[in-house]
C-alpha cells in the first residue's frame, strides 16, 4: 500500500518536530572507523507545499529501492503487527513515512540515512547467512529471532552493537508513523483539537490536587 505522497510528507514535518535523532555511527562501521557516507545534501530551501498537487520529481527524490521497501514493510509489521483491534504498521503507509524521512534532505534526517539504508541490507545479508535466504524469505518465527538479537540497548553479542542501534532507529520511526496516524491516535486514545458541546474545565480532582481551588472559585 502507497498512501499520496503529499501525506507523507506532511506527515514527516509533524512528526519531525518530536524526533528525537540517536547518536551514533552507522550501521556496520566499526568502532573509531567512518561509516558509509550519507548522501549529499547541498540546502533545500523553504519546505514543501503540501497543498500543492504532487507531480514526479517534485519535492525529493525517494531512496528507498522496491527491495528495501519490502524488507522495511517486514520490519514494520514486526515492530507493531496487526492484532484484533488494529491494523499493522505497513498498512496504514507507515514504510512511505519511513521512506519520506530517510529521503529528507533535513539535516537530521540525512543522518538517519545511511543508518536506516545499511541496517535494512544487514537484516538481508544476516538472514542470508544464517537462513540462507534474505528477510523476506525467511518465516516469521526466523524474522522474530534476528529482531529478539539486536532489541536490545546492549546486546549480548557486542558485534551487533551497530545493528542495535539501526532497529532502535527504526522501531522509532516506525511508533512515530504509526501513533501519527487516524488509526493510532485512535488506539492510544488521542482525541486532539476537537469541538465541545460545553467546556466544563478541568477535572476536580486535578484542581485539587495543584492546589488550585480556591483560584478557581474566585
Amino acid at each position: 500500500m502507497r498512501i499520496d505522497r503529499r501525506l507523507a510528507i506532511k506527515w514527516i514535518i509533524t512528526a519531525g518536530a518530536g524526533a528525537v535523532i540517536l547518536g551514533g555511527r552507522s550501521l556496520g562501521a566499526p568502532d573509531g572507523a567512518p561509516g558509509r557516507e550519507a548522501y549529499p545534501a547541498h540546502g533545500y530551501g523553504t519546505d514543501p507545499d503540501v497543498m500543492k498537487p504532487y507531480k514526479p520529481g517534485d519535492y525529493w527524490p525517494l531512496v528507498l529501492s522496491d527491495a528495501e521497501r519490502g524488507t522495511a514493510a517486514v520490519l514494520c509489521d514486526i515492530v507493531i503487527p496487526a492484532d484484533s483491534r488494529s491494523p499493522g504498521a505497513s498498512s496504514v503507509g507507515v514504510v512511505d513515512f519511513v521512506d519520506e524521512w530517510v529521503s529528507a534532505p533535513y539535516p537530521g534526517n540525512v543522518n538517519d540515512r545511511p543508518r536506516v539504508v545499511d541496517g535494512l541490507a544487514w537484516l538481508d545479508a544476516e538472514s542470508t547467512k544464517r537462513f540462507g535466504m534474505p528477510f523476506t524469505g525467511a518465516s516469521q518465527e526466523q524474522r522474530i529471532a534476528i529482531c529478539e538479537d539486536i532489541s536490545a540497548d546492549a546486546p549480548e553479542d557486542s558485534a551487533l552493537s551497530h545493528a542495535s542501534r539501526f532497529f532502535r532507529l527504526f522501531r522509532d520511526l516506525v511508533a512515530r508513523g504509526y501513533y501519527t496516524t487516524p488509526v493510532g491516535m485512535k488506539e492510544i486514545g488521542y482525541v486532539g483539537n476537537v469541538p465541545l458541546a460545553a467546556f466544563e474545565g478541568p477535572p476536580a480532582d486535578l484542581i485539587a490536587r495543584l492546589g488550585l481551588a480556591d483560584e478557581v472559585k474566585g
